[in-house]
């Protein structure tokens, strides 16, 4: 009897230091593996995770993640080339305008990237408009137009500039008398459109031109196509900063943007109207002021969602190198200055004068060709 409560204590007592030994050895194990994975991560030495978030100097060919990210513009494009034709001739006819002084080519000039070089355009009797006119090349790759994203395709955006008083100042009765009046128009219509002249048909003729004008063929498609000398050491090593930054976080696609909203100010506000000259000059960034002037409530003009205030279309970046100026309302003249307010702003880093120069030259790659030339 004496022998068995010995053996049942003694079985406990080995039991107890067993399992308390288990426990031991299940939390040094979770403290080695803890160990490993959050400080290999960074997330428990933010220096070194800063200094391999921030440090780029060479490029890597094995981290090319964005090669499926961003894809080239087609060399060959797909549109009805007779009904882009009539689009043509409309979309440079000031005959959409009420007083016959404004056609959409005044704010998309195609021989000059398909802007207008100007902050923002200027309409009918001389009305400046309230945001910077967008280039027209590769519209067709954007999920949505204008900066707000109010339409939803090529064919809606087009009534907006007709009927906007700042722009063309007219409305679709007027324009339909006058191309009616039209021989060339009421004829080339009739042939083109069962129904003739109309609203829709005309949209669908400007949508058709406007999808036309892509622009293929730049350096950077050159590279994604398989020509790896057709980028310059420094435009590779900004190629893969704006990846390791994470630009392309926003700015992929066929159109390297276009194709989402992200609000203007995600890590600091840009909008702040506190921010002093001494903190502009320490920031080595511009900060807008004016919060709640129209032109920069974005999305919230369309939604009243607080969410969506200063929430924009995030602009493609084709051809960025040759349609300064910059942002929703034109305030930034040069890219370089854009690319160091984006790298602030949105991502929190203060990039340095290589920065700006290495991530300059991989956006100036992106300038892609029409008719067989590169646009200027």
């Amino acid at each position: 009897m004496y022998n068995n409560m010995y053996n049942n204590m003694y079985n406990k007592e080995v039991f107890i230091f067993n399992s308390k030994f288990s426990i031991i050895a299940i939390l040094g194990i979770g403290t080695v593996l803890f160990y490993l994975f959050f400080f290999h991560e960074g997330l428990l030495a933010p220096e070194k995770a800063v200094k391999k978030q921030t440090t780029v100097t060479s490029f890597n060919q094995q981290k090319l993640y964005s090669d499926q990210a961003i894809t080239p513009i087609p060399l060959s494009n797909v549109f009805d080339e007779k009904k882009a034709s009539l689009g043509n001739k409309l979309f440079h006819d000031p005959i959409l305008s009420s007083n016959n002084s404004i056609a959409c080519a005044s704010c998309h000039s195609l021989f000059t990237a398909g802007v207008d070089k100007s902050p923002v355009s200027i309409g009918i009797n001389g009305a400046f408009g309230s945001m910077n006119s967008p280039t027209v090349f590769n519209s067709r790759y954007n999920f949505s137009q204008f900066w707000n994203g109010r339409a939803s395709s090529l064919e809606e955006q087009v009534a907006d500039p007709i009927n906007n008083h700042q722009e063309m100042g007219s409305n679709w009765q007027e324009v339909l008398t006058k191309l009616k009046a039209d021989k060339f128009y009421l004829s080339t219509f009739n042939q083109l459109y069962p129904d003739g002249i109309t609203e829709v048909n005309i949209a669908n003729a400007i949508a058709e031109f406007e999808r036309s004008l892509t622009t293929p063929n730049a350096l950077f498609d050159q590279y994604l196509r398989g020509n790896k000398k057709a980028l310059s050491p420094d435009a590779l090593i900004g190629y893969q900063k704006f990846m390791d930054y994470g630009c392309i976080s926003c700015h992929q696609g066929v159109n390297l943007g276009g194709n989402m909203f992200q609000k203007l100010g995600v890590i600091y506000n840009y909008f702040t109207e506190q921010n002093t000259d001494k903190d502009k000059d320490k920031n080595n960034v511009k900060s807008n002021v004016g919060s709640n002037v129209e032109s920069n409530l974005g999305r919230y003009s369309l939604t009243q969602k607080i969410a969506d205030k200063h929430v924009f279309k995030v602009p493609g970046l084709r051809n960025v190198a040759v349609t300064a100026p910059y942002f929703h309302d034109g305030s930034i003249e040069k890219l370089s200055e854009a690319i160091s307010i984006m790298g602030y702003y949105q991502l929190g880093q203060r990039l340095t004068d290589e920065d700006i120069k290495q991530l300059k030259e991989f956006l100036e790659s992106l300038t892609g060709e029409w008719q067989g030339e590169r646009l200027k």
